[in-house]
């Protein structure tokens, strides 16, 4: 994959976890938003080498929204090294720690977080087509409030810009 079209693709991911963190900020005592560093898990299923172009597209789209990680933005980062079969547990770490969302990539990783959490919101990149493997219903209407797919393709960009 081109490295403009990952970071593209990475980029919107970041928007799109964000957006759904930031939909219901929590309320302090006194009535004021609480101040809050939010918590994103980060399920990957190779190694951190081996993702470097894609953590360093993931990190720029954060600082091209203003977050710098360990400033204003958490994330915790579970590695299954290919070792598949780590994934579940990996992935049940996460909604554990209550992450306010939990991004990924490649699908196995996305069925170990699709398996581990009905609630918190999972946003996947690296999908060609994610109505195709059945990770969500539609592009439009996903299947439910907490999967977001960041399409790459033809055929399913083509879809997420059609009317629900």
């Amino acid at each position: 994959m081109p490295h403009d079209r990952l970071h593209e693709q990475f980029s919107s991911a970041v928007a799109i976890a964000l957006a759904i963190a930031f939909l219901a900020p929590p309320v302090a005592a006194d009535g004021q938003p609480a101040a809050k560093i939010p918590p994103i898990g980060y399920l990957g299923a190779f190694s951190p080498s081996a993702s470097t172009p894609l953590l360093e597209a993931f990190r720029q789209g954060l600082r091209d929204l203003g977050y710098v990680e360990g400033q204003n933005i958490f994330i915790d980062y579970r590695w299954a090294e290919e070792k598949y079969d780590r994934l579940p547990g990996l992935a049940a770490e996460p909604v554990g720690l209550k992450v306010d969302v939990i991004v990924t990539y490649a699908p196995p990783a996305i069925q170990a977080a699709k398996e581990a959490t009905r609630t918190i919101p999972i946003v996947m990149a690296g999908i060609i087509d994610p109505v195709a493997t059945g990770f969500v219903a539609s592009l439009a209407r996903p299947g439910g409030e907490h999967h977001r797919a960041v399409p790459n393709g033809p055929r399913a960009r083509g879809e997420a810009n059609a009317a629900p």
